[in-house]
């Protein structure tokens, strides 16, 4: 299987049931969706990861792929000050990822837990979502509840946001 050997140990070490996935290397959303086509009743997730402005802070967003938002509009809902996208560098020291393959499951290369995650409110409700296994040439689908267990498991700080009102949510 593509991916993180250490994820892989995790989930199973949790009891994490998975779906797996292959597909040739997808470092974006746009080039994901068409892989993502056959995967029924799953919520594919964009997954963002962000600095502030002094750079001593990092913040992993999480919200449907199908949405779109603006760094400036994040901004206000974060309350965190600005923002930029975190660097190739960054990504690789916090989360052990290389960019076009960020996903939450790098949070087990983060044993000081630095990395804070913003959740959207709109997943809590999801049967199944996927991310890539810190491999964008793979995905895999959990239930949403095993998320949840799998983030506790590593014990970084999330929390859950309105990234756009419910009315909206596709």
């Amino acid at each position: 299987m593509n991916g993180d050997p250490l994820l892989y140990q995790n989930l199973v070490e949790l009891g994490i049931p998975f779906e797996y996935h292959e597909h040739p290397p997808a470092p974006t959303i746009e080039i994901a969706v068409q892989y993502w086509k056959d995967i029924e009743e799953t919520t594919h997730c964009k997954n963002l990861f962000f600095r502030n402005h002094k750079g001593n802070r990092h913040y992993l967003v999480i919200f449907d792929h199908r949405r779109a938002l603006a760094i400036h509009d994040l901004e206000k809902r974060l309350k965190q000050g600005k923002l930029s996208f975190a660097s190739g560098e960054r990504m690789q020291r916090y989360l052990g990822l290389n960019p076009g393959s960020v996903s939450p499951f790098g949070l087990i290369h983060d044993p000081a837990q630095h990395v804070y995650l913003f959740l959207d409110e709109n997943l809590k409700n999801l049967p199944k979502i996927s991310f890539h296994p810190n491999d964008n040439t793979a995905s895999l689908v959990i239930r949403f509840s095993d998320f949840l267990r799998f983030l506790d498991h590593c014990g970084n700080g999330y929390e859950f946001i309105e990234l756009y009102p419910p009315e909206d949510a596709m």
